[in-house]
């Protein structure tokens, strides 16, 4: 059992930055991927940033030059740098973990692990 506790999110104006934290107990989750998922009202979660257990990383396309997703497996916490934030990235943030999975790192249905999510809201 892999458990991830969220932190960081909260209230900004567009152009600030905010950054993200996860903390996995249970396990090392530099043997899982990990990702940040959001989820805005109305829309479906999407995959925003993954690093895989062999260092890979994926970031969307939305937010690639602003965001950065980073691991301290000294600290086994994952971390997602946000700047430049747009009213478009207010949602709720969640981290996750999975075992390893042929499909895209961005589908969600592949994650075993989730935290609980930190809140984002960019004001314009």
């Amino acid at each position: 059992q892999v458990d991830l506790v969220e932190s960081g999110g909260g209230s900004v104006q567009a152009g600030g930055s905010l950054r993200l934290s996860c903390v996995g107990s249970g396990y090392r989750l530099s043997g899982y991927c990990t990702a940040w998922f959001r989820e805005a009202p109305g829309k479906e979660r999407e995959g925003v940033a993954a690093i895989d257990s062999d260092g890979t990383i994926t970031v969307a396309d939305s937010v690639k030059g602003r965001f950065t997703i980073s691991r301290d497996n000294t600290k086994n916490t994952l971390y997602l740098q946000m700047n430049s934030l747009e009213p478009e990235d207010t949602g709720m943030y969640y981290c996750a973990a999975r075992v390893y999975s042929d499909y895209s790192v961005f589908v969600s249905a592949t994650y075993n692990y989730w935290g609980q999510g930190t809140q984002v809201t960019v004001s314009s």
